[in-house]
This record gives C-alpha cells, structure tokens and sequence, in this order.
C-alpha cells in the first residue's frame, strides 16, 4: 500500500473551505451587511426628526423640511400676498421648498455618507 503524503500545515482541500463570504481581515461579510442595514436604519429614523428651515426674500416666505425630503411647514408673510403678483409669490414658494428640499438631500448626504463610504455604491442607491 502506497504511503500518503502529509498536507503542508495550514492546508486545506477545496471541498473544506468555511461557508459564506469572508471579509479580509476575518470579518463575515453578511454580519457587516447587517450591521450597516441596522445603522442605516437608525440613521434614517434620526433624519425623520432632523429638520432644515429655509426663508427667502428677506423672510417672508420660509419652508420646514426633514432630513427625509418630507415638507412638514409654509409660512407665507400676508404683506407678500398681492392679489395682482401671485406670480411672484409662486416664485418665492417655488424657490423655498427647492431650497428646503436641497438642504434636506444633503443631510441627509452627510448622516448617511460615512456609512457607506467605502461601498463605492452608484450615487443614490441607498
């Protein structure tokens, strides 16, 4: 009977190799996932409370938005109620609410960028 070789230490046979993706560094990639899913989820709640005012010409109007794109507020001035400029006033509203709106992405940019930084995710998937 022919004698069988010893394995160099560390060695280990294809059909022996641990289950699951592996991290580098040891860490099981589907436990990461789930942690950042969890964070991610506390980062979102936080922004359903986060609030961004914004108030163009000079005050009059001003928009409340949350970190989640969500208008909760419009206050409008009555002076800037003109009858004959509704125009400007839609303009004023228009304005505030993109404003309240971009101020908002940001945010929410910012709570949920550190998360995901080294993902190298397309912008806007999460």
């Amino acid at each position: 009977m022919a004698k069988r070789k010893k394995a160099p230490k560390g060695y280990r046979s294809p059909g022996s190799r641990p289950k699951g993706p592996r991290m580098p560094g040891g860490g099981d990639m589907m436990a990461q996932f789930q942690a950042l899913q969890e964070e991610m989820a506390r980062q979102q709640a936080a922004l359903a409370e986060e609030t961004v005012e914004v108030s163009v010409g000079g005050g009059v109007v001003k928009v409340v938005a949350t970190g989640q794109q969500e208008i909760l507020a419009i206050s409008i001035q009555p002076e800037v109620v003109d009858p004959d400029d509704v125009e400007m006033l839609e303009d004023l509203v228009l304005s505030a609410v993109n404003q309240a709106l971009e101020q908002s992405r940001k945010l929410a940019e910012e709570r949920m960028g550190g998360l995901t930084a080294g993902l190298n995710l397309p912008p806007g998937l999460l």
